[in-house]
């Protein structure tokens, strides 16, 4: 019997994904629960894995390549004697492709491989398990070492034992990072190695290190930048309005310096204190859908961040309302480190119910962002510096403030909600910053 291996849809907007590499050659053994392909979606890499045992017998889309969701990318034959079968009606397949007429094989539908998981499904795919013979395995309880996927990919690319390799991760996980930092100073010296992404701590975004492409020449799309543009169209239909904020950052700049050394983030106290504020203003945090207005139940601060190989991914701090400063911090490292691993689960990017974008770190004083797709506010936050102000008494002083630019749908936010919800962010800030350490 052959079976099809499908484009999977690994997110609730992906319409095509690409293969970042084949974990199997044809002719080889799959088992049920095996990863077979390694796919890009539009936000991260995931491994798909098959539900049936067989050999590979054809890929049809090789590594490098797209195809759409639901399609088939490859044919698994349930024993070896059928793998030529597999690869006739691989043949016969691109013929009819080609408009060719192609060889009938059998009537009888062939079986899915891999289905198309749910976001919930997606979330639960587990990090790839290698053995080590070590004994001073990171995870204490076992000698078994755990390993991203992507690192298993680059470690397997390049012959490294993952056994020598120590990781940095959670619980002592191996990541990309931590085998491209091994792969260096042992690489030739023609061969060029990518240098891990920083990670991001005091701000929400990082300044991309991606090199300049080369002037006159055109490059096509990523994966991901293709999903930014479809999302960034499909806000383009949506009545927006922008509403503008000077918060006085003093008492804020004082706590940073107060909880930085114990790892807290300005991210996190950034999205703590919207999220603080959003108790107040539960319409400020809703939607507009085919229902109504959604009121969410909880409080997600999506963050957006820049990608050094282009595009824009958002994070989801979850329930940041009620997560103390420290986890949230905490939380947040972790989200980052995966992003610029692409290893984030869907629902850690598309589950945001408000989203900040900060170009401050950039030397920025004031910007509009652009509204996500599915959400009714987007708060844009400039760089805060030291400004020459006039007291209630009449007095000068110098402070230091920051420009705040809220884009809301204005289907569900009226101009008059906006400007409460804002003087609400300030007078927290302003007057109240300790309390976000409670």
């Amino acid at each position: 019997m052959i079976y099809e291996i499908f484009m999977p849809a690994l997110s609730s907007t992906m319409t095509e994904g690409k293969i970042t590499s084949w974990v199997k050659s044809p002719g080889d053994k799959v088992e049920k629960g095996e990863t077979v392909v390694i796919v890009e979606s539009d936000k991260a890499d995931m491994d798909v894995e098959t539900f049936y045992e067989g050999y590979l017998g054809v890929i049809i889309t090789p590594a490098g390549e797209s195809a759409p969701v639901g399609s088939a990318i490859a044919y698994v034959a349930e024993t070896k004697e059928e793998i030529e079968e597999a690869k006739l009606k691989a043949a016969g397949k691109s013929s009819s492709q080609n408009g060719s007429a192609a060889p009938k094989l059998s009537e009888e539908p062939p079986a899915k491989l891999v289905s198309t998981p749910t976001a919930a499904s997606v979330a639960s795919i587990p990090d790839v398990v290698v053995s080590s013979p070590r004994k001073s395995a990171p995870t204490a309880a076992s000698d078994r070492q755990i390993v991203s996927p992507r690192a298993k990919r680059i470690a397997k690319d390049n012959g490294i034992d993952l056994a020598k390799i120590s990781g940095t991760g959670p619980n002592g996980r191996v990541t990309a990072a931590d085998v491209e930092a091994f792969l260096q100073p042992v690489a030739a010296p023609a061969t060029k190695v990518a240098t891990p992404a920083p990670s991001v701590t005091a701000s929400p975004a990082a300044k991309p290190s991606a090199p300049a492409p080369a002037l006159g020449t055109a490059q096509s799309l990523t994966t991901l930048q293709k999903a930014v543009i479809n999302n960034m169209n499909q806000s383009l239909s949506v009545p927006t309005f922008r509403v503008g904020y000077t918060i006085t950052t003093d008492a804020l700049d004082a706590l940073y310096k107060q909880v930085k050394s114990k790892g807290v983030t300005m991210t996190a106290l950034l999205a703590k204190a919207v999220a603080v504020t959003l108790q107040k203003h539960p319409l400020v945090n809703a939607s507009l859908s085919d229902r109504g207005i959604e009121y969410k139940s909880n409080i997600n601060v999506a963050v957006a961040v820049a990608m050094d190989d282009g595009g824009l991914i958002t994070p989801v701090l979850k329930n940041a309302d009620q997560t103390d400063l420290y986890s949230l911090s905490r939380d947040w490292k972790g989200l980052v480190d995966r992003a610029r691993a692409k290893q984030l689960q869907p629902d850690e990017y598309n589950s945001g119910t408000f989203t900040i974008s900060n170009l401050g770190m950039f030397g920025v004083d004031r910007f509009d962002a652009i509204l996500p797709p599915g959400t009714g506010a987007i708060l844009a936050i400039g760089g805060s510096r030291p400004q020459v102000v006039a007291t209630k008494d009449g007095a000068i002083k110098v402070a230091s403030q920051m420009q705040v630019n809220l884009t809301a749908d204005h289907r569900v936010i009226y101009g008059a909600h906006a400007a409460q919800f804002l003087q609400d962010l300030a007078k927290l800030i302003e007057t109240n910053s300790q309390s976000l350490t409670l």
